[in-house]
């Protein structure tokens, strides 16, 4: 393969990505631009200039019109290729920066919540969410639980493979334990907690793969709507905000909830303490009564 063909790069800064310790799946995000970047410009890729980057980064944020979240991941390909793998010196390489958004995210109420699986029928479907929010689980690591994971009687927990190689025990509670265990007993896949099941719903014993996310997500999309809930962009993953914030409103420590979130940083758990009254109950007879005296 010629160094000049667009997959041989994108190939190598996929696998510059994996040995900097970034997982297969964000290796693959991060270096989709690298694609499109080949596919934008009319010359081979170790051939590009710093004017011709510049060029594509403002043809992907003025005409495409990327978010910030999509320029964090571009930039992150671009550095990686021409920085990392082809060791160029640009001064553009060193000041790609996008902002981080601030929107806080969507948030329910337990009730909520409540009304919302009350909403669900699939035995499936209705066990999955309810392990989503009982344990604030990602949406992918829900889906590819094994039995194996499941440490209820000797432990109480779950053992949950997280992203970017961070594994961490989560407290299951007990009814979510009967949810699941009453599941599995339905398909009893050796595997898989939640296996595909197949057009004819029965390929649930013999799957080889979870179940599809486009599965679970639709799944939430028509609880909500039966519930009449009328919040917008509620996804699998709002469910994981609201444990986060439900918890910190029962008193849980933030650098526990950071803990039980798999957050490498407790920055990225702060922001729901823009979401909860966690601490800020009888603000005013709290601080009257601790300046008394003064």
């Amino acid at each position: 393969m010629s160094k000049k063909d667009t997959s041989y790069w994108y190939q190598r800064t996929i696998d510059q990505l994996l040995i900097t310790g970034r997982s297969q799946r964000t290796a693959e995000t991060y270096a989709r631009e690298i694609r499109i970047l080949g596919r934008w410009l009319d010359k081979p890729l170790d051939e590009v200039d710093e004017e011709d980057l510049r060029s594509f980064i403002l043809y992907r944020r003025n005409e495409c019109k990327l978010g910030g979240s999509s320029m964090r991941i571009l930039y992150s390909g671009l550095k990686t290729l021409y920085s990392e793998v082809m060791q160029n010196k640009w001064p553009l390489l060193e000041v790609m920066k996008s902002q981080r958004e601030t929107k806080l995210p969507i948030i329910l109420s337990r009730e909520e919540v409540q009304l919302i699986f009350s909403s669900i029928s699939r035995p499936q479907n209705m066990t999955y969410l309810r392990l989503v929010y009982s344990c604030g689980l990602r949406l992918s690591e829900a889906l590819n639980l094994k039995p194996s994971d499941i440490y209820y009687k000797s432990r109480g927990c779950i053992h949950i493979h997280g992203k970017g190689s961070k594994d961490r025990y989560v407290p299951l509670p007990n009814k979510t334990y009967r949810y699941i265990r009453r599941y599995w007993s339905l398909h009893q896949n050796t595997e898989w907690i939640f296996p595909a099941l197949g057009t004819s719903g029965q390929n649930g014993p013999k799957a080889t793969r979870p179940m599809a996310t486009s599965t679970v997500q639709a799944a939430l999309h028509r609880a909500v709507k039966k519930a009449g809930i009328q919040k917008a962009g509620i996804r699998v993953h709002t469910l994981r905000h609201c444990y986060a914030t439900h918890l910190l409103d029962a008193g849980i420590s933030i650098k526990v909830v950071q803990e039980l979130l798999g957050h490498g940083s407790l920055q990225q758990t702060l922001v729901y303490l823009h979401l909860t009254n966690w601490g800020k109950a009888n603000t005013h007879a709290k601080i009257d009564q601790l300046m008394k005296d003064l």
